[in-house]
C-alpha cells in the first residue's frame, strides 16, 4: 500500500467537514484501501462524490464495491438491532446503543458510512437475564454455561451469535488492561431517544466522548474510524463540558487511555481537542513516549500492532494504567489460552 496514498485518508479525516479542491491526494487507489481497512470506505466515497477529484474509473468502481459492501454489512446489522430493540422492549427493557449504527446515524452524513459489525446494547445488571432470554428468543444462541459464567466475572458483556448476525450485551461498560469500568453511573445519566419509532438510550456526551476514547485506546487506535468518532462527536457538541470530561475520566481506571485516544484525534484528525484537557489526563512522560511510537500515523495506517500478537501484548503492558493488574490480566488470558489449545487437541484414543 503506498504510504503517500494511505496518508491522504489522515489528510481527509483531517480536513473534515471541509472537503479538498485540489488535485486527486496521491496513489487514490491506496486511499481506498485505507478507507477500506479502516471502516471508512462509505464515508469516503460521500468525500469523493463532494470533492473535485476525478478518480479513474477502476477507482471509483473499486470505491463504489467497498461502500456496498460496508453497507450491505450495515443493513443487516441494523436489522438485527431493530429486532433486538423490540425483543427487549417486550420486557421493559431500554438499552444503552453503544458505538455502531446508533453512533453513525448521529454523527454521520448517512449512518451506513461508517463500518459496523455487531450489535452493543448496555443493560443494567439487574436486567441482564431477563434481556438475555429476549434475545435467546430471537433465535440467537447465548454462550454455554461455564463461558457466560466467566463472561460475567471477568468480561463486559455476554454474545449472542446466529444467521442474523452477533449481539453484545454489555453488562459492565468497559473490562481492558485488567481493569473495569463498571455501568451503574453511566446508566444513571444516560438520555432517551427513538430510534425509528423504538425507544433507545444514548450516554450523555461527555461520558460518551469517555467512552469512545476508551473503548479505542483498549484496542490500541487500530481503527481511524474510532479515532474520527471522537472528532465527529465533539464537533456534535460544541458545549462540550470539558471539565465534565475530565471528570469521569478521571473517575475511571483509565485516565491514560483516555489520554491516548484523545491526543491521538487532537494530533492526527484535528479533533478540537483543549490543551488543558490533555494535560489534566496524560500519563507519565515515559508512556507518553511510548504512545508516540505505537501511534504514528504510519503505524495506525498500517494497523502493524493489530497484525503482530508479540508487539501488542508489548504495547499493552507498556501503556497500561497500572503495572500490575495488567500483568495479572495478560498471565490469566495465556493461561486460558494454553487450556483451549489443549482442549482443542485430539487425545489418541488407546490402542
Amino acid at each position: 500500500m503506498s504510504g503517500v496514498g494511505a496518508r491522504a485518508l489522515l489528510d481527509v479525516l483531517r480536513a473534515w467537514p471541509e472537503v479538498a479542491r485540489g488535485d486527486v491526494p496521491g496513489d487514490v487507489d491506496a486511499l481506498v484501501h485505507a478507507a477500506a481497512r479502516h471502516g471508512l470506505a462509505g464515508f469516503m466515497q460521500h468525500v469523493v462524490g463532494r470533492s473535485a477529484w476525478t478518480p479513474d474509473e477502476a477507482v471509483r468502481t473499486r470505491l463504489r464495491r467497498e461502500a456496498l459492501a460496508q453497507a450491505a454489512r450495515g443493513m443487516r446489522v441494523k436489522a438485527l438491532l431493530l429486532r433486538s430493540l423490540e425483543a427487549l422492549a417486550a420486557v421493559d427493557v431500554v438499552p444503552v446503543l453503544l458505538k455502531g449504527y446508533g453512533l453513525a446515524l448521529r454523527l454521520y452524513p448517512e449512518p451506513l458510512q461508517r463500518a459496523t459489525t455487531d450489535v452493543d446494547l448496555l443493560v443494567a445488571d439487574a436486567e441482564v437475564e431477563v434481556a438475555s432470554r429476549a434475545l435467546v428468543g430471537l433465535g440467537l444462541r447465548p454462550l454455554g454455561e461455564a463461558a457466560a459464567a466467566h463472561a460475567r466475572e471477568h468480561e463486559h458483556h455476554l454474545t449472542f451469535t446466529g444467521a442474523a448476525g452477533m449481539v453484545e450485551l454489555h453488562f459492565r461498560a468497559l473490562v481492558g488492561y485488567g481493569q473495569a469500568l463498571e455501568a451503574r453511573a453511566l446508566l444513571a445519566r444516560a438520555e432517551e431517544s427513538v430510534l425509528e419509532g423504538r425507544r433507545v438510550r444514548y450516554l450523555r456526551a461527555e461520558d460518551e466522548l469517555v467512552y469512545l476514547a476508551l473503548h479505542a485506546s483498549n484496542h490500541l487506535l487500530q481503527r481511524l474510524a474510532w479515532l474520527f468518532d471522537l472528532k465527529l462527536l465533539m464537533l456534535a457538541h460544541p458545549g462540550l463540558d470539558w471539565g465534565r470530561v475530565v471528570e469521569v475520566a478521571r473517575g475511571s481506571a483509565f485516565p491514560h487511555l483516555a489520554w491516548y485516544a484523545l491526543e491521538a484525534a487532537r494530533r492526527l484528525m484535528g479533533a478540537p481537542v483543549p490543551e488543558e484537557v490533555l494535560a489534566a489526563l496524560a500519563p507519565p512522560s515515559w508512556q507518553r513516549r511510548m504512545a508516540a511510537r505505537f501511534f504514528s500515523a504510519e503505524r495506525l495506517l498500517g494497523t502493524e500492532l493489530m497484525r503482530h500478537k508479540p508487539a501488542w501484548v508489548v504495547a499493552k503492558l507498556l501503556l497500561a494504567p497500572r503495572l500490575l493488574p495488567m500483568v495479572r490480566y495478560t498471565v490469566r488470558r495465556l493461561r486460558e489460552d494454553g487450556l483451549a489449545a489443549l482442549r482443542g487437541k485430539r487425545i489418541p484414543s488407546p490402542p
